[in-house]
C-alpha cells in the first residue's frame, strides 16, 4: 500500500479540521474527527480500505478511550494517532502480510498509535505556542475596539498553526511513510524478539484504556456488575458490543423511568404533608 500526495493532503487536512475549535466548537472537531474510530472510517475512505481503516481505528480507540485534557495537559495527541498512527499502521499491516482482525494486527496497530500519539504532543504544543500570537492580536484589537477583527483572529489566523503544525506534519510524515515502515520490515522480521515483543505490548495497552475510563467511573463495587455484564452477553450469546449496548440502552430506560416514578411519588408525598401542615396552621 502505498500513499499519494493528495491523499497524504487530504489526511493532513482532515488533521487539521480535527483540532480547529472553529469547526462547530470542539464536538464536532476534536471529539469527533479527532476521535480514532472515527478517524478510522475517514482513513479507510481516504486510502481505499475501509475495512482496515475501521479495525485498525477500533484498536487505538481502546487505547485512548478514557484519554483527556485536564488544563490543557496532554500525555498524546490522537490528532496524530488518528491521521498519523492508522495509515502509517495501515500500511505495517499490509506489509507484514497481517488480517487486519487478528491479535497480532491490532497489536501492531496500538503500538504505532502510541508512539505517534507521544510524537504529537510536540506538535499539539507547537499549535498552542503559536496560537499564543493570535492570542495577543485579538486583545489588542479589543483595546482598540476593533472588535471585528476578531472574526479573523478566531476564524483566519489558527489555520496557520495548523498548516505548520498539522497538516505540514501529516503530510510529509505519511507520504514518507511507507518507506519507513519497509524499512522497519527488513530490520524487524515477523519472528523475530522485538517483533514478537511489540505484539505483546501493544496487545496489552487496551487494557490500559479500559483501566483509565474505569477509574473515572466506577467508585464503588457494584458498579462493575452493569459494565461486564456487556462482556458476559458478547461472550456467551456471541452478540457483538453493538447489540450489548442496544441492551444496555432497554435497561438505562426502565432505570431511568423507576427513578421518575419514584421521583413523583416523594413529590406527591410532599405535598400532601405540606397540606397537613397548612391545616393545623389554621
Amino acid at each position: 500500500m502505498e500513499i499519494s500526495w493528495f491523499q497524504a493532503a487530504l489526511l493532513g487536512l482532515f488533521a487539521c479540521l480535527s483540532s480547529m475549535p472553529g469547526l462547530g466548537g470542539t464536538s464536532i472537531g476534536n471529539y469527533t474527527l479527532g476521535r480514532p474510530l472515527v478517524g478510522g472510517l475517514i482513513c479507510g475512505l481516504i486510502l481505499g480500505d475501509l475495512q482496515t481503516g475501521i479495525l485498525v481505528g477500533i484498536a487505538m480507540q481502546l487505547v485512548y478511550i478514557a484519554l483527556v485534557t485536564p488544563g490543557g495537559t496532554v500525555s498524546a495527541d490522537v490528532r496524530a494517532v488518528s491521521y498519523i498512527g492508522i495509515p502509517l499502521a495501515m500500511i505495517a499491516v499490509h506489509s507484514y502480510g497481517l488480517n487486519p482482525a487478528s491479535r497480532e494486527a491490532q497489536g501492531l496497530a496500538t503500538s504505532f498509535g502510541s508512539m505517534v500519539g507521544t510524537l504529537g504532543t510536540v506538535l499539539f504544543y507547537g499549535t498552542a505556542t503559536i496560537n499564543l500570537a493570535w492570542q495577543h492580536v485579538g486583545w489588542t484589537a479589543v483595546e482598540k475596539g476593533d472588535f471585528k477583527k476578531l472574526y479573523t483572529v478566531n476564524w483566519v489566523l489558527p489555520w496557520i498553526s495548523h498548516i505548520i503544525c498539522s497538516f505540514i506534519p501529516t503530510l510529509i510524515m505519511c507520504k514518507m511513510g511507507a518507506p519507513m515502515v519497509d524499512l522497519i520490515k527488513t530490520y524487524l522480521p515477523m519472528d523475530g524478539l522485538a517483533m514478537k515483543t511489540l505484539f505483546t505490548v501493544g496487545s496489552l495497552l487496551p487494557c490500559v484504556g479500559i483501566a483509565i475510563l474505569l477509574k473515572q467511573i466506577v467508585t464503588k463495587a457494584v458498579d462493575f456488575i452493569p459494565f461486564f455484564f456487556g462482556f458476559t452477553l458478547a461472550a456467551s450469546l456471541g452478540i457483538n458490543l453493538v447489540s450489548a449496548t442496544l441492551v444496555a440502552a432497554l435497561f438505562a430506560l426502565i432505570n431511568y423511568k423507576i427513578k421518575m416514578l419514584s421521583l413523583s411519588k416523594t413529590a406527591v408525598v410532599a405535598a400532601d404533608d405540606l397540606d397537613d401542615d397548612d391545616e393545623e396552621d389554621i
